[in-house]
C-alpha cells in the first residue's frame, strides 16, 4: 500500500468518523474514486482505533470519569455518579459487541461491503437524522443519561456495523430522539464509541499476528494519521453544532446515496466491492 493511499484513508476516516456521514461507507468507496483496491477490514479498524485515541484525547476529562467509574465498580475509590454513567456506557455497548461477533464469526462482514447497501443506508439514515434533528428536544445532557438511554442508543450503535449507516450518525439520531441537544448528542455518541471501538481493536489481534509485518506497519501508520485528522475534525464539529443544525449532513448523505444509485444504474461503478 502506498503512502498516498494510507494518507487518503486516514483523512477520509478522520473526517467521516465524526461527521454523521458514514466512515465505513466512505472507506469502502475509496476504491471507486481512485485506482486503489479495497484496503480491507484490518486497515479499516486501524483507522477506527486512531479515531478512538482522538476521542479519548478530546474528551479526556469525560474519559477519565468513565475510568474512575470503572475503578469504583471494582471497589477502588468512591464515585457513584461516574460509576452509574460507566455502567450505562458498558450496557449500551453490549448490542454492538454481540452483533459484531455474529458478523465476524459468521463471516458476514465482507458480504456487507457492496455499493447498493451503502447508498440505501446513506439515504434512509440520513432522512432519519434530519427528522430527529428537526423535531427532537434539546433539554437533556450527558449527565442525565439513564439505563434506558444507554440501551436504546446502544442498539442503534449496533446497526452502524452495516456500511453506510454511520456510527456517529445513527447514535446521534437516537440521542436527538431521546431529547439530547446537538452537542450533548455528539458527546454521548463519541463516549459510547470508546468501548465499542476498543472491542473492535481486540477482535483484530489474531489477524495482526497472522498478517505480514508490512501490513502491521501500514496499519500503525494509518492509525497515527487518522488520529491527527480525527482530532481536528472533532474540534470543528463540536463548535459547528453549537451554532448550526445537522441539515447539511442530511443533504450530503441523501445526495451521495442518490448519486451512487444513479452510477450503479448506469453501470459506471460495479456493485460488489473487491476485497
Amino acid at each position: 500500500m502506498s503512502f498516498l493511499q494510507m494518507l487518503i484513508i486516514a483523512i477520509v476516516q478522520g473526517i467521516s468518523e465524526f461527521l454523521p456521514i458514514s466512515s465505513s461507507g466512505h472507506l469502502i468507496l475509496i476504491q471507486y474514486a481512485t485506482s486503489f483496491g479495497d484496503q480491507g477490514p484490518l486497515i479499516d479498524v486501524a483507522a477506527h482505533i486512531g479515531s478512538l485515541l482522538a476521542i479519548i484525547t478530546y474528551f479526556f476529562r469525560d474519559a477519565m470519569g468513565l475510568a474512575k467509574g470503572g475503578l469504583a465498580t471494582i471497589g477502588i475509590g468512591k464515585a457513584p455518579e461516574e460509576r452509574r454513567l460507566f455502567w450505562w456506557i458498558v450496557i449500551g455497548t453490549i448490542p454492538a459487541v454481540i452483533f459484531g461477533l455474529f458478523l465476524k464469526l459468521g463471516g458476514y462482514l465482507e458480504g456487507l461491503r457492496f455499493a447498493e447497501l451503502i447508498a440505501v443506508n446513506l439515504i434512509v439514515y440520513g432522512i432519519l437524522l434530519g427528522i430527529a434533528d428537526r423535531y427532537g428536544r434539546s433539554d437533556r445532557s450527558y449527565e442525565d443519561m439513564t439505563l434506558r438511554d444507554g440501551i436504546i442508543v446502544g442498539l442503534s450503535q449496533a446497526l452502524a456495523l452495516i456500511p453506510g449507516t454511520s456510527r456517529s450518525g445513527v447514535t446521534m439520531t437516537a440521542a436527538r430522539f431521546l431529547g439530547f441537544g446537538r452537542v450533548e448528542a455528539a458527546r454521548f455518541s463519541f463516549l459510547l464509541s470508546i468501548p465499542a471501538v476498543a472491542g473492535a481493536g481486540v477482535l483484530i489481534v489474531p489477524d495482526l499476528f497472522e498478517a505480514g509485518s508490512e501490513l502491521v506497519v501500514e496499519a500503525l501508520i494509518v492509525g497515527a494519521l487518522t488520529f491527527v485528522a480525527a482530532l481536528a475534525t472533532m474540534a470543528f464539529l463540536m463548535q459547528f453544532l453549537k451554532r448550526a443544525s445537522m441539515m447539511v449532513f442530511v443533504i450530503y448523505r441523501v445526495a451521495m446515496g442518490i448519486l451512487l444509485l444513479v452510477l450503479l444504474n448506469m453501470g459506471t461503478i460495479a456493485s460488489a466491492v473487491s476485497g
